[in-house]
């Protein structure tokens, strides 16, 4: 278990690290939920506005069929 995280790099370790004291921090004063159900509503957008439908809707390129 441990040689994978022996060979990732310092800047990597450091970005987990980061995340983990971040969702920590967010779970003790109660943020998680709200952040969660933001960035939930946030990606719901952007994947509905990237749909070819809407972009047929909205007349721009690359909404026809894949």
């Amino acid at each position: 278990m441990s040689e994978p995280i022996r060979q990732m790099s310092d800047g990597a370790k450091h970005t987990i690290d980061a995340l983990s004291i971040g969702t920590m921090l967010g779970a003790i004063v109660q943020w998680l939920p709200s952040i969660a159900a933001l960035l939930t509503v946030v990606w719901t957008a952007i994947r509905i506005y990237e749909t070819p439908t809407v972009q047929r809707l909205l007349q721009r390129p690359g909404g026809g069929a894949e």
